[in-house]
């Protein structure tokens, strides 16, 4: 909602019309009462990683840790410095220095995203870092390569885009609903325009941006890419696109499967001989994986015990980027050097996520996108061509309210479902990530987490409603040519 807040406002300076400040003004309280739950959120979470998460804070701090400090000392802090501005500096400021505060807010909220964003895609691409057998932890080598990941990359202008349609979407619906009631008619309308054109070029970076995301899965995340897909064996290149089907993890096989010849070639290898790998190949490359790691995880047991074995650490450096595949043995066993063929081959099967789940979110979440893309071409046309006032299409605009946050929701759930049975790809496994709690004490900050965030969302979900229900009404002085004197209220139609 931030650079909408920007757009409003630079119209607002460039046109000196009064309305736009009455809109800007109103959007940007409903943008408030978000970034104050957000913030509060945010809190929350960094007391989760020590409760719930401690040995994933101990094992990977280092670099995990390195951009979620960065996003505070920078984006948050900047987002802190000028956010009072943008609320209270009204009539303090000129109209291009409040429109300046307004633009570093938005600077600020979109920084906050790219640092956690950066954190989440080493989660899934760990590059620039390595496992020191002296300290037993994984650290930074190259910040360069974290910095610039193109997983983290990808995730950012995707996920920043979905943002920008989720607002879009937030502002028509609450235009429309005013429209329907026939309140505030001249601000709704100005909303939907900006909302409409926004929205539109948000909903086509999603799916444009999207398709990178594919491609960057190719490269790191095959598993996840072969699951979303559905395929059980490696296809003749270029590979076809499931776009229905029926997945059965027990016969391995989707049953029903509609396909478009040549579509997944082309996304996931930008071109028509790149080979997409199928679930059951990467499953003995896991075993592969898994053994050489065995061999690194040996190497480190006798560095505990002397740490100038040279054998051992050359050992060690020839077979440690699979060290984090033998440490999915500990599910079967304590130590993985005594593991079975049998207990290798089911530590191999862990790495394939949960296929149906994977392969149905990623379809409603595309369609979603697809649908805001139509959506807001219709509404751009409607603009133009009605004027907004089909009532049919802003009972549609109200109705969809929900669907952006749960394409969102099942976005992040697709990410971070896709990657197990791996708190961090390839390096650590989500069971041995977490801390070391009974039962009890798990269930004890699962619901205390819970009915914290519930508490939070109704509190927000009230004050949205309510601000909603209050409209864009406006109470200040405005100003006055030479030669008037006392008050007239602004109007906001």
């Amino acid at each position: 909602l931030s650079f909408l807040l920007v757009i409003m406002e630079s119209i607002y300076v460039m046109t000196g019309r009064e309305i736009w400040r009455v809109i800007t003004r109103f959007w940007g309280k409903l943008f408030g009462i978000n970034f104050v739950l957000g913030v509060a959120t945010g809190i929350t979470m960094e007391f989760e990683f020590g409760t719930n998460w401690a040995y994933y804070s101990h094992y990977v701090g280092d670099i995990f840790g390195a951009p979620l400090a960065i996003e505070g000392l920078m984006a948050f802090f900047l987002e802190a410095t000028f956010v009072g501005l943008m609320f209270f500096g009204w009539d303090k400021l000129s109209r291009i220095g409040h429109l300046a505060v307004t633009f570093m807010v938005a600077l600020g909220s979109n920084l906050s995203a790219l640092w956690i964003l950066i954190a989440n895609g080493w989660m899934q691409n760990p590059v620039g870092a390595r496992f020191n057998p002296e300290t037993m932890r994984m650290e930074v080598t190259d910040f360069y390569s974290v910095l610039f990941n193109p997983v983290a990359q990808a995730k950012f202008v995707h996920t920043v885009s979905a943002g920008y349609v989720a607002a879009s979407v937030f502002v028509m619906g609450v235009s429309a609903y005013y429209l329907l009631k026939g309140k505030w008619t001249n601000v709704a309308r100005r909303s939907m325009m900006v909302a409409s054109a926004f929205g539109l070029a948000s909903s086509l970076s999603v799916v444009v941006l999207g398709d990178e995301s594919g491609y960057a899965l190719t490269d790191n995340q095959r598993m996840k890419l072969a699951a979303i897909e559905a395929m059980w064996h490696t296809e003749e290149a270029p590979a076809g696109l499931s776009i229905f089907g029926i997945p059965d993890m027990a016969a391995q096989e989707t049953h029903f499967e509609v396909k478009i010849p040549y579509v997944l070639g082309l996304i996931s290898t930008r071109s028509l001989t790149g080979e997409v790998m199928g679930i059951n190949d990467l499953v003995l490359k896991a075993d592969e994986r898994i053994r050489s790691g065995i061999i690194a995880y040996d190497a480190v047991e006798k560095l505990k015990v002397n740490r100038t074995n040279i054998a051992a650490r050359e050992q060690f450096e020839r077979h440690k980027a699979d060290l984090g595949y033998a440490m999915l043995l500990k599910r079967q066993v304590a130590d993985p050097r005594a593991a079975s063929d049998q207990q290798i081959l089911l530590a191999a099967k862990d790495t394939i996520p949960n296929v149906p789940v994977m392969f149905w979110l990623f379809r409603i979440m595309a369609g979603l996108g697809f649908f805001f893309i139509g959506f807001f071409a219709l509404a751009f046309y409607c603009a133009s061509a009605c004027g907004f006032n089909q009532r049919w299409f802003l009972k549609l605009a109200v109705a969809i309210m929900p669907l952006p946050w749960i394409a969102i929701e099942f976005g992040w759930m697709l990410a971070e479902i896709g990657r197990q049975p791996w708190a961090v790809e390839g390096v650590l496994p989500t069971f041995l990530a977490a801390s070391s709690l009974t039962v009890g004490q798990i269930w004890t900050t699962i619901i205390g987490f819970t009915l914290l965030y519930g508490t939070l969302a109704v509190i927000e979900v009230r004050l949205m409603i309510a601000t909603i229900r209050k409209g864009p009404v406006e109470h200040h002085e405005p100003e006055m040519s030479r030669g008037q004197a006392g008050y007239a209220p602004l109007p906001a139609e």
